[in-house]
C-alpha cells in the first residue's frame, strides 16, 4: 500500500495506536448524529410552528418545517429568489441541502488536515502516554523487530503493552494492525523516547539495522533510564563490546547464534533443534527465569519441582547446576528453568 508522503509528514512524531472502532461504526455514527441534530431542530420547529409564517400561503406544513429547517441548518437564506411549490422545497430539502452539506464537509476536511488534526492526535498522543506503565519499547520494525514482537504476542502479551518506534511509515502499518502503539520518529532523540514514556517501561529492545545506530540509540535510552533493561541486537561480533558499554543489558549478535545451532548439529542431529525449541514460544520446551520461592530456599537447585533447573543467577553472577552454589538456594536468588512449552501436547516425542 502507498503512503502519501504528506498524511506522513503530518503524523510524525505523534504516538498513536489502531483505534478499537472499525472505520464503518466511526463513520456510522457520525452521520447518525448529524441527523439526529437536524431531527431535533425539526421537532423543535414543528413545535414552535406558530411563531413561523409562510409568505406563500400564510400555512405552515410539515413541509415548511421541513424547509425552514434545512435552510436554517445549513445557513442559506434566500431574498429574490424563493421556491413556493412543495416540490421545489422537497427538492430543495432532500437534494440540495446534502450537497450543501458535502461542500462544507470539504471545507471542513481541509481545516481538519491543517489544524484540528493535530489537535486531535495530540489530545489521543496525551491519552495513550498516560496509559504507558510497565512496557515495552521496541525500536526498529524490520525484520528482527518485527519477529521479537510476534513472539511477545505468543507469549500472552498485551499488544497495547508495546510500543514501536520507526522512521517508516510502511512499517508502523504492520505494527498498527497487530493492535501496537506505534511512534514515527527518531529514536537516537532524547525527545522521542521521553515521548514513549521511557521512564516507566519495563525493558527496551533495538534494532534499528545498523549497529553504529542501534548503539547510538542505546546510549540515548541508557542515560534516561538508567536502570531499564536493555536487548540490542549487532550484527558485527566487534560491536558487541561497545553495545555493551553503551549500556545494553544483552547484546544478541544473530549471526553468532546462527553459528551456534550449526556447531550444534555437528554433535548431533537433534541439538540443533532442541536449542531451537527452547527458544520459540511455540515449542515443546521453553526457558523460564523467576526468583526462587521462599519454600525452596536452603534445598537444592535440582529439588524445584516446577521445572528442570539449569543454572541460577546471585548478585549478577550465573552459577550453573553442577556447582556448588546449586546445592542451596538463597534468597534473591533468579533461576533458569526449562519448562513445558505450548507445543508439548503436539508430539509424544521425549522433551
Amino acid at each position: 500500500m502507498r503512503v502519501d508522503r504528506a498524511a506522513s509528514r503530518s503524523t510524525e512524531g505523534f504516538l498513536r495506536r489502531r483505534s478499537s472502532m472499525p472505520m464503518w461504526v466511526d463513520l456510522s455514527w457520525r452521520v447518525a448524529l448529524v441527523f439526529g441534530l437536524i431531527a431535533l431542530v425539526l421537532l423543535l420547529h414543528w413545535v414552535g410552528r406558530d411563531g413561523l409564517k409562510d409568505n406563500l400561503d400564510n400555512h405552515i406544513s410539515f413541509v415548511d418545517v421541513l424547509y425552514f429547517t434545512t435552510v436554517t441548518v445549513t445557513t442559506v437564506g434566500y431574498g429574490d429568489i424563493v421556491p413556493v411549490t412543495p416540490e421545489a422545497r422537497l427538492f430543495e430539502s432532500l437534494f440540495v441541502t446534502p450537497i450543501r452539506l458535502f461542500v462544507w464537509l470539504i471545507f471542513l476536511g481541509t481545516a481538519y488536515s491543517l489544524f484540528l488534526r493535530n489537535i486531535l492526535y495530540r489530545w489521543r498522543m496525551a491519552r495513550i502516554q498516560a496509559d504507558l506503565h510497565n512496557h515495552i519499547i521496541v525500536t526498529g520494525f524490520g525484520t528482527s523487530g518485527q519477529e521479537a514482537v510476534h513472539e511477545l504476542l505468543a507469549r500472552g502479551t498485551d499488544p497495547r503493552e508495546i510500543v514501536v518506534i520507526d522512521g517508516s511509515e510502511q512499517a508502523l502499518e504492520l505494527a498498527e494492525a497487530q493492535g501496537c502503539n506505534i511512534l514515527c520518529g527518531d529514536s537516537t532523540r532524547d525527545r522521542t523516547l521521553k515521548d514513549v514514556a521511557i521512564h516507566r517501561a519495563r525493558s527496551m529492545i533495538v534494532s534499528a539495522g545498523r549497529d553504529d545506530t542501534s548503539i547510538l540509540i542505546t546510549l540515548t535510552a541508557r542515560h534516561l533510564a538508567p536502570r531499564l533493561p536493555i536487548s540490542i541486537v549487532v550484527r558485527n561480533e566487534d560491536n558487541e563490546l561497545p553495545a555493551r558499554q553503551a549500556g545494553a543489558t544483552t547484546v544478541i549478535n544473530p549471526v553468532s547464534f546462527a553459528g551456534l545451532l550449526l556447531a550444534g548439529s555437528t554433535s548431533g542431529k537433534h541439538i540443533a533443534d532442541y536449542m531451537a525449541d527452547l527458544a520459540a514460544s511455540g515449542g515443546r520446551v521453553k526457558l523460564n527465569e523467576r526468583f526462587v520461592k521462599p519454600q525452596e530456599i536452603g534445598g537444592p537447585l535440582s529439588a524445584i519441582t516446577t521445572g528442570l533447573g539449569v543454572r541460577i543467577y546471585r548478585d549478577d553472577r550465573p552459577i550453573g547446576f553442577w556447582e556448588d552454589g546449586a546445592r542451596q538456594l538463597q534468597t534473591g536468588d533468579l533461576i533458569i528453568e526449562i519448562v513445558e512449552g505450548d507445543g508439548a501436547g503436539a508430539s509424544r516425542e521425549p522433551a
